[in-house]
């Protein structure tokens, strides 16, 4: 059920959106989440994803293959993955792409701005659950 007069529910008008979203748009769009530890450890569930950081795939042809983020194609949506290859017909091997979403972060490449956005996510998450505790003992 749609609850914001804003935001349509047109399948038509959210394809248009998606597939014709802007470069900072798709970043977001192409999210992983972070693996049970990473989220404990930052409390926060997903991050976009980036080059270098570590990954695990969870779905797909090439499930529980690890490794590091080599590319990352907003264009088409997907990511490259190291050792993820496969052979043309002429013998050159080419990389795989595997959409974000079939992704799991294992480690983070950390500079200031990923860590001014866990910071950020996480404290928009500790207002919500201290909003909870003070709702609970309302009654």
């Amino acid at each position: 059920m749609k609850y914001s007069t804003s935001v349509t529910s047109s399948r038509r008008k959210n394809r248009k959106a998606h597939f014709g979203a802007h470069s900072e748009a798709r970043r977001k769009l192409m999210s992983a989440n972070l693996s049970k530890e990473l989220q404990n450890r930052y409390g926060v569930r997903s991050m976009p994803i980036r080059k270098d950081d570590e990954v695990i795939i969870t779905r797909g042809m090439y499930k529980t293959r690890e490794g590091k983020v080599t590319a990352c194609f907003r264009k088409k949506f997907v990511v490259h993955v190291e050792r993820i290859t496969r052979e043309k017909v002429n013998g050159t091997s080419v990389p795989v792409g595997i959409p974000a979403s079939s992704l799991t972060i294992t480690k983070l490449k950390m500079d200031k701005d990923r860590k001014a956005a866990l910071e950020r996510k996480n404290r928009n998450k500790g207002e919500a659950k201290a909003e909870d505790v003070a709702m609970s003992n309302v009654d």
